[in-house]
């Protein structure tokens, strides 16, 4: 039996002591268990923390989507700013970071679920923590209640459509005219299995259906609102997690791009900032991926009032805008995928716009980009937090960077 002082929080929850994982502990909790393979299996907890506190949630323990339910939320937000300022002065970048701004609990919109067929009927949940194990959490209380009431009506699709030896995966966002659900690892679709599916979409009062990436039913177009417009959703589309956090960081762009009448928004996805920021500017967006950019162009049309914005179709991965490309840009937005954009970074370091934008979900990538800005003569500001995915480890990251005189 091993007995440890926790020293700090790890950046996937555990607490960590002695170069040692404590699956569930606090900084400052003495603990004791075996040790085996540098972690330490179902711990004793000893001396607890003052900021442990009761899991809201009933299923905390056997579902792996909250890892530290059981800490306080002046701990969690320290701990948050403290991964995305750890991962800066990796880079050797010394920041202003904020706490995070917080999405309340029942605000995510989009949830990926999985289910199965069992002997008596059908499972549906999210898997265990570090586990395949699904967990049943009928009262999840991180993803909005439209979506909670999903469950049911899942578990009839995974009967219909499912086996006992695989699991399918449904992708579930809640849109204004309803769910938008696409289901994949299904039985291949057949008359009987479409039938039967189109009646269960519309008992969910599904908006659209999918079924291993082709589309079963649509009833009402998936859209969402961004900014003054309303987004009608290609399949698999990129969507803020929460409201909540769209908001957030839409104000933080907007205000780090007060006063640009040019901008061009890179990865712009269905349009989450180019959207908003076109009430008052031209926007240049680059996206990718067509069905998305198809639906930004879209709702921009639709739109009565806003500036002049164009999207186009292109790969900013193996072909980024240059900066040659970039002259007469006043502001760039950019939020690229949890890889970064070591690509179009490098050009923007080139550059001569004034302001840029930088979006991330990923604080070593974002911090490696900023890396690259900061030594092409960019200056960066504060670092806002926003933490749309309540007791997990994620977090989404912007600040500011202005070209140096």
């Amino acid at each position: 039996m091993t007995e440890l002082v926790i020293t700090k929080l790890g950046h996937l929850g555990d607490g960590l002591a002695e170069g040692i994982a404590v699956p569930g502990a606090l900084p400052g909790e003495t603990v004791a268990g075996e040790v085996e393979g540098g972690t330490m299996a179902a711990p004793k907890i000893l001396v607890p923390s003052s900021d442990r506190v009761k899991p809201p949630c009933p299923h905390a323990r056997s579902c792996g989507g909250c890892v530290i339910q059981h800490g306080s939320d002046a701990l969690v937000a320290g701990w948050k700013r403290g991964i995305v300022a750890d991962a800066l002065r990796a880079q050797g970048i010394a920041a202003e970071v904020g706490l995070p701004l917080t999405s309340p609990a029942g605000s995510r919109r989009r949830a990926g679920f999985a289910g199965r067929r069992t002997k008596k009927g059908a499972l549906v949940g999210f898997h265990g923590s570090r586990s395949h194990t699904l967990v049943e959490v009928p009262s999840c209380l991180v993803i909005t209640p439209k979506l909670a009431a999903l469950s049911p009506h899942l578990e009839a699709m995974a009967m219909a459509g499912g086996s006992r030896k695989g699991e399918i995966s449904f992708q579930a966002t809640e849109t204004l005219n309803g769910p938008d659900v696409a289901a994949k690892g299904g039985k291949e679709m057949d008359l009987d299995l479409h039938q039967e599916l189109v009646a269960l979409g519309a008992a969910a009062g599904l908006a659209r259906l999918s079924w291993n990436g082709e589309q079963v039913a649509q009833w009402a177009a998936p859209e969402i609102r961004l900014g003054p417009a309303r987004v009608s959703l290609p399949p698999g589309a990129f969507l803020q997690a929460t409201a909540h956090g769209q908001a957030a960081l839409t104000a933080a762009v907007e205000e780090i791009a007060a006063g640009a009448s040019r901008i061009a928004d890179l990865f712009c996805g269905c349009g989450t900032f180019a959207l908003p920021l076109s009430v008052r500017a031209d926007v240049l967006a680059f996206e990718s991926e067509r069905p998305q950019v198809a639906a930004l162009q879209a709702a921009w049309n639709r739109t009565e009032g806003l500036h002049q914005l164009k999207a186009e179709a292109r790969d900013l991965f193996r072909r980024p805008l240059t900066a040659d490309e970039l002259k007469g840009v006043e502001a760039v937005v950019i939020d690229p995928p949890r890889a970064g954009a070591a690509a179009q970074m490098a050009e923007l370091a080139k550059s001569e716009v004034p302001v840029i934008a930088s979006v991330s979900c990923s604080p070593s990538s974002f911090a490696r980009d900023a890396a690259l800005l900061i030594a092409g003569g960019y200056e960066m500001g504060p670092v806002a937090v926003v933490d749309q995915f309540r007791w997990s480890p994620h977090v989404e990251i912007a600040a500011g960077f202005v070209r140096r005189d």
